[in-house]
């Protein structure tokens, strides 16, 4: 064999090598026996996510508006000062009976939430922006006047 030849030959066959012990190196954990199968903690019904979304509300604040939604929008939450589902279940009650929220009542801060809370506001906190659905510093600002009257 020439020498280049054989040079080329052995440095194939030390890749190829290489890549075959890489390959099984790697393989052996793959083939390992299966670990048996992890049970979960709890189910997914024991679990439901909590979305909290006080829109620059303080914890006193936010108290304050669970307990008017406690009192007259069938929520039935801890008064804990922290807005999530539940809390906004009850307030889109609210926003549907007078504001023109007509969404489905999903406990969701979005857009539709957000622009009937907007409505509200115009009126009872003072907001002067746009029905635009976002929850800018100027909506925040406006809750934040309006949660005032029930801290």
């Amino acid at each position: 064999m020439r020498p280049n030849l054989m040079a080329r030959t052995l440095v194939a066959a030390t890749a190829v090598a290489g890549i075959a012990a890489g390959s099984l190196a790697g393989a052996t954990a793959g083939f390992a026996a299966p670990a048996p199968a992890a049970k979960p903690a709890v189910s997914a019904q024991d679990v439901s996510a909590q979305s909290v979304d006080n829109l620059g509300l303080n914890t006193k604040e936010a108290k304050g508006i669970q307990r008017v939604l406690k009192e007259n929008w069938g929520y039935t939450g801890k008064i804990d000062g922290l807005l999530g589902t539940e809390s906004w279940k009850a307030m889109q009650r609210y926003l549907h009976k007078y504001w023109g929220y007509n969404k489905k009542i999903d406990g969701v801060v979005g857009s539709d939430t957000v622009k009937a809370l907007q409505r509200m506001l115009k009126k009872y906190g003072g907001y002067k922006g746009k029905i635009d659905g976002i929850a800018g510093r100027d909506t925040k600002a406006a809750f934040k006047r309006f949660a005032d009257h029930y801290a």
